[in-house]
């Protein structure tokens, strides 16, 4: 696209195998990169945040080359990001298009709050129950303390 003899718009290549996690809140972006450990992986990796959408009005986007999630990892996008659509890409097809979907527990990316948690002192994982999925509380298997949505840290 041009506007007056200018390039406004970037094309970003197809991926040919991967995922793309679409529809993210884009303040939430790198904290889907962060739960998912991308920071950590050598695949090429295409992150956009606050890119225009008909349906959200801004939105981020990660797309991941030859890298598949399972559906345990990706539901807990859902904590940030809980209009993330996952996209799963075969020989440059699309295979599977979901949106996320919050699990019922979660293991080892939430700090407990608590800071006389077992979790906060022994190199313990941290185990969370979602008794909230509305309006996001989580909480702590060890000490039974609520977390609230406002309140989350990621480990």
């Amino acid at each position: 696209m041009t506007h007056q003899g200018k390039r406004t718009e970037l094309k970003v290549s197809a991926i040919e195998n991967g995922t793309v996690i679409d529809h993210i809140p884009p303040e939430s972006v790198f904290q889907v990169i962060h739960i998912l450990g991308l920071s950590a992986i050598q695949n090429q990796i295409m992150v956009g945040t606050y890119l225009d959408s008909q349906k959200y009005g801004k939105k981020g986007i990660i797309k991941v080359s030859n890298k598949f999630f399972e559906s345990e990892e990706l539901n807990k996008i859902a904590l940030v990001a809980p209009t993330a659509t996952l996209i799963v890409i075969k020989d440059y097809t699309v295979v599977y298009k979901e949106a996320v979907q919050l699990p019922d527990g979660i293991r080892k990316i939430v700090k407990c709050i608590n800071p006389n948690c077992i979790t906060n002192h022994e190199k313990i994982p941290t185990r969370f129950s979602i008794i909230d999925k509305e309006d996001m509380k989580l909480q702590c298997h060890y000490c039974e303390k609520i977390t609230k949505k406002f309140e989350i840290t990621f480990v």
